[in-house]
């Protein structure tokens, strides 16, 4: 049976990092491609919302760039108690005309992890911007966010790249993933943070694997390893090793999705 879309792409979450999915995305227009559906975890969910809203990658870069949107992806210690993760709505306010999945240019699909539940949730209808926000709701860092009576989280804790969400929807599913296996100093993992940060990773890491067997193709850009999360002020670096990871792969992506429409 046909699929009702062509291409897929599938973002993964990873603060910082996730300013390389904007790379990506710009790689693929100035090759004439463009995706028919989107999902996305964190900082992936937040470019593909910005993107399925009709912003190019050059507008969502400088979105990035601007001091004052720097908290995007911005975590912090949560000295006087977790962080509300209002400043995120209120840009998304700001940019995107209309808080509703249905008023966006293109299908996005974003993860959620529910706290009450335990379980991984997928949204693609209704209101958006808690959606986005929830979803990128770093735990011990980002208070969660609550919709409909429920709490939610960073939808990493379960489900980092979202690729299950487009898999049947689409005939071929592209998946970048910038939090590639990392093997952690020992200063990373000695105070209380750096502990939760590193629980939170490898909780990714064990998430990420059957996501990443369910890609056609499959990014995860090499350069990425030496960016943290927190690596803000890097951003036209970090969208630069996307967009040559993307780059060197398209080759590849450009036969296999030519072969898709002709079969």
């Amino acid at each position: 049976m046909e699929k009702p879309y062509q291409l897929g792409i599938a973002l993964s979450g990873g603060g910082a990092r996730g300013i390389a999915h904007i790379g990506v995305l710009q790689a693929l227009e100035d090759h004439d491609i463009k995706p028919d559906v989107l999902s996305g975890t964190s900082a992936g969910a937040i470019v593909a919302a910005l993107y399925a809203s009709g912003k190019s990658p050059v507008e969502i870069l400088a979105l990035v760039k601007q001091a004052s949107l720097f908290k995007f992806f911005k975590v912090g210690l949560p000295y006087a108690g977790l962080t509300k993760h209002t400043y995120l709505q209120e840009r998304l306010r700001e940019t995107i005309a209309e808080d509703s999945f249905e008023a966006l240019k293109l299908p996005c699909y974003i993860a959620i992890a529910n706290l009450n539940t335990g379980a991984c949730e997928i949204r693609n209808s209704g209101p958006l911007f808690d959606v986005v926000a929830a979803s990128s709701a770093i735990p011990l860092i980002f208070q969660p966010v609550e919709i409909d009576g429920q709490q939610y989280v960073d939808g990493g804790l379960l489900e980092n790249m979202p690729v299950a969400a487009i898999r049947d929807q689409s005939e071929f599913v592209l998946g970048v993933n910038v939090m590639p296996t990392l093997i952690a100093e020992n200063n990373e993992v000695k105070n209380v943070f750096g502990i939760a940060q590193r629980c939170f990773d490898l909780s990714i890491l064990a998430n990420t694997q059957p996501s990443i067997d369910l890609c056609d193709l499959l990014v995860e850009p090499e350069g990425i390893r030496k960016y943290t999360i927190l690596h803000l002020n890097k951003y036209q670096e970090i969208h630069d090793v996307g967009y040559a990871a993307m780059k060197a792969k398209m080759p590849e992506l450009q036969t296999a999705l030519a072969a898709k429409s002709t079969s």
